[in-house]
């Protein structure tokens, strides 16, 4: 048994539509959902849906948002290794979308998170052990990265980091030549870099920069301009991103991305299909109104490539 080890965030996402232009300072007519969230566990959940054997590490609460997690998540993902913490709330994610569907403001309450700590993931360390590959968000804290980093690294297994937001990036350590794929967009490398992404030109070079810092293969994405991809072996490619003329929900299209290409790469795809399988899983889950959109399926997947990838 070889499973994907999924390390991070899961928590409860509301989602608040406006349904005219957003006012601050006052009272804004909303309409409202919740979903289950959290990066690791997008992703975790992404993979089970595609057929891989996924556990996932995190922590909780006890209440009845973690109930709604497990109820969404055990059919998709091994959950034993969650532990609970006294007196702490799930986490909770809160963002507010405009009328077009993007982002205006997210809330997270995701303290919880900070309990990930070396010490935990050493409790799980027989698992961790027999991983396939670890992939590790940034709700972590900036310890547990470089733990796993040395994990990794000892036991020759492959090893994939999500950053969370910008503001986490200080979590990432300078050296990361234990990392397999980093997934990062262009804030993010924006802050940790400390450079500025003007033109096509400084966001090739930030590729460059990234693979300098050790990474084996890493991905800078740009919202509808593409993506641009580097790997230790195969140079930097750019890659459009598929035209989405309808979007109804930007929430968890970047996760879906991760999960496509973790899953591709792990089957041993050449770079361009990796790359082609997350821009297709992201696309169709802007398409959804799912955080994890519900047909996904590795039959269904394979048929939405061969659609899309001509």
């Amino acid at each position: 048994m070889n499973p994907i080890i999924c390390i991070g965030g899961a928590n409860v996402d509301r989602k608040l539509y406006a349904k005219h232009e957003i006012a601050n300072g006052t009272s804004n007519p909303v309409k409202s959902s919740r979903t289950i969230g959290g990066v690791a566990r997008n992703i975790a959940e992404n993979l089970g849906r595609l057929g891989e054997e996924v556990a996932f590490i995190s922590v909780r609460g006890s209440d009845s948002e973690w109930r709604e997690i497990y109820d969404a998540s055990s059919p998709y993902m091994n959950l034993e290794h969650v532990a609970e913490i006294k007196n702490s709330s799930t986490g909770s994610y809160t963002a507010v979308l405009d009328r077009n569907g993007d982002l205006s403001i997210a809330l997270a309450d995701m303290d919880i998170f900070e309990e990930i700590t070396p010490a935990l993931l050493e409790i799980n360390s027989g698992l961790l052990k027999t991983a396939k590959c670890i992939v590790v968000d940034l709700n972590c804290p900036g310890e547990t990265i470089t733990y796993l980093c040395s994990f990794a690294s000892d036991n020759d297994i492959p090893l994939i980091i999500i950053p969370v937001s910008s503001p986490k990036m200080e979590r990432l350590p300078k050296d990361l030549s234990a990392v397999s794929w980093l997934i990062v967009n262009k804030d993010e490398t924006e802050t940790f870099l400390d450079i500025s992404l003007d033109d096509d030109k400084d966001w090739e070079d930030s590729v460059e920069k990234w693979l300098a810092l050790g990474v084996k293969n890493v991905i800078v994405t740009n919202g509808s301009k593409g993506v641009i991809a580097g790997s230790q072996d195969n140079g930097i490619r750019y890659y459009p991103a598929i035209e989405t003329p309808i979007v109804v929900d930007v929430t968890g299209a970047g996760d879906s991305f991760c999960s496509g290409v973790i899953y591709s790469w792990l089957q041993n795809k050449e770079l361009d299909y990796i790359i082609q399988s997350g821009l297709v899983n992201s696309h169709k889950t802007i398409l959804s109104e799912h955080t994890v959109r519900q047909e996904l399926s590795q039959k269904q997947f394979k048929l939405d490539m061969e659609e899309i990838i001509k």
